[in-house]
C-alpha cells in the first residue's frame, strides 16, 4: 500500500501541472481581462480605478490575454496615454511573456504563495481562509446528513425489495432527484424564511450578528438555525444516487452463496444482514465518502451560497471569474485540484483498508 501511495503522490505532480497548463492557456483566449476593465473605468472617470492604477504592488501572478493587450493598445490609440497602459501592464505583471508568467506562477504556487487579489487588495490565501469555514460547513454537513439518510434507507429498500415501501420511496427519491437544489431552496425560502408564509429561519449568513456575544449552547443553536435550509436544499438532490447504490449493493450481496450458507446455519436475518452482508455491501459506499465530500464542497453549493447569501468558496470563485481576478481564479483552481487529487487517493486507500483483497498496486496501466 505504501508503494502505491507514493506512486500516486508522484503522479499528482504532472496531473496538477497539466490541469494548470490547460486552464492557463484557455484563459489566454478569453477577452475582457483586468487591463481592459481598468481602462474602461479610467475612460469612464472611475476614481477608484485611477487610484489603483497609480498604486503599486499588483500581483506577480498574472495571466492577461493577448486579446486584452491588443484591446488595450487599441483603446490607447483612441485617447489614453500609452505610458499609462504600460504602467498598468507592469503593475499587474502583464509585461512578461505568457510562458515566463506561467513558470513564475507555478514556482510561487509550490510555496503556496498565490499572490494578491487584483480588486480586494488582499492575499488569495487570506481570502480562501475567510471563505473556507462556510464551504466546509455546507459540504461536511450535507455529506453527513446524506449518508445518515441514504444508507439506512437503502438497506431498508433492499430488505423490502418489491414491496409498497420500496415503490413509494423510489418515487419520492426520483422526484427529489429531479428537482434542482436551487429550485428547492427558493421553495424553502418562500415557505419558511419569510417569503410568503412563515418566518421560521434566517435568510442570510452563517451565524447571527450577535453570535460572539452568545453562550456556547446558543451559539450552536444559532449555527444550526442558519444552515438548516441550505443543508436541506442540497441534501434533497444528493441522497437519491447513494440510496440506490446502497440498495443495489445489498441486493447483490444478499444473492451470493455465503449468505445462503449463513442462513442455513440458523443465523438470524439481522445477524446475516449486519454481520456478513454489511461490510461487503458498504465497501463502495463508504469508500466514496471523500469524493462525495469534495463534490459538494467545491461544485454543488454555488447557487445555494448565492441564494442564502453565504460567502463561501463557490461564490468567491464565481465572482473572481466575472471580474477576471486571475490570482483568485488560479489560486482557488490550484487548491481545489490539489484537494481533489488528495481525496481521490484517500478514497482508493479506503477501499484497500476496508477490503484487503483489493490491491491497486498489483494492477498495471
Amino acid at each position: 500500500m505504501l508503494a502505491y501511495a507514493i506512486r500516486r503522490v508522484l503522479l499528482m505532480v504532472p496531473t496538477l501541472l497539466g490541469i494548470m497548463v490547460v486552464n492557463f492557456f484557455v484563459i489566454q483566449a478569453a477577452p475582457g481581462g483586468p487591463i481592459d476593465q481598468m481602462i474602461a473605468q479610467l475612460k469612464g472617470g472611475g476614481g477608484g480605478a485611477a487610484a489603483r492604477a497609480g498604486g503599486g504592488g499588483g500581483s506577480e501572478v498574472a495571466t492577461a490575454t493577448s486579446a486584452s493587450q491588443a484591446a488595450a493598445q487599441s483603446r490607447a490609440s483612441r485617447g489614453l496615454d500609452p505610458q499609462l497602459i504600460k504602467q498598468l501592464e507592469k503593475q499587474y505583471g502583464f509585461d512578461k511573456p505568457p510562458v515566463e508568467r506561467f513558470l513564475k506562477m507555478m514556482g510561487n504556487y509550490l510555496r503556496f504563495d498565490f499572490g494578491t487579489s487584483f480588486y480586494s487588495d488582499r492575499s488569495v490565501v487570506g481570502l480562501i481562509a475567510d471563505k473556507l469555514p462556510v464551504s466546509i460547513s455546507i459540504g461536511l454537513w450535507t455529506t453527513l446528513v446524506t449518508y445518515l439518510v441514504s444508507i439506512p434507507l437503502g438497506i431498508r429498500k433492499a430488505v423490502r425489495d418489491g414491496t409498497r415501501f420500496d415503490v413509494w420511496t423510489s418515487t419520492v427519491i426520483v422526484i427529489g432527484n429531479a428537482i434542482p437544489s436551487y429550485l428547492f431552496a427558493v421553495l424553502l425560502i418562500v415557505l419558511f424564511a419569510g417569503g410568503s408564509y412563515f418566518q421560521l429561519f434566517p435568510l442570510r449568513g452563517l451565524v447571527s450578528g450577535d453570535f460572539w456575544s452568545l453562550d456556547w449552547p446558543h451559539r450552536i443553536l444559532d449555527y444550526f438555525w442558519h444552515i438548516a435550509l441550505p443543508i436541506l436544499s442540497l441534501t434533497i438532490g444528493s441522497f437519491a444516487g447513494l440510496t440506490m447504490l446502497t440498495k443495489n449493493s445489498f441486493l447483490e450481496e444478499i444473492s451470493k452463496q455465503y449468505v445462503t450458507t449463513a442462513r442455513a446455519k440458523g443465523l438470524s436475518e439481522r445477524r446475516v444482514l449486519y454481520g456478513h452482508v454489511f461490510r461487503n455491501a458498504m465497501l463502495i459506499v463508504v469508500a466514496g465518502f471523500p469524493a462525495a465530500l469534495v463534490g459538494i464542497l467545491f461544485t454543488g453549493a454555488l447557487l445555494i451560497e448565492v441564494i442564502f447569501s453565504l460567502d463561501g468558496l463557490g461564490l468567491l470563485g464565481f465572482q473572481a471569474a466575472l471580474s477576471r481576478d486571475y490570482p483568485v481564479m488560479f489560486g482557488t483552481l490550484y487548491m481545489f485540484t490539489l484537494i481533489g487529487l488528495v481525496l481521490k487517493l484517500i478514497s482508493d486507500l479506503t477501499y484497500m483498508l476496508i477490503d484487503p483483497r483489493i490491491d491497486f498496486a498489483a494492477r498495471r496501466g
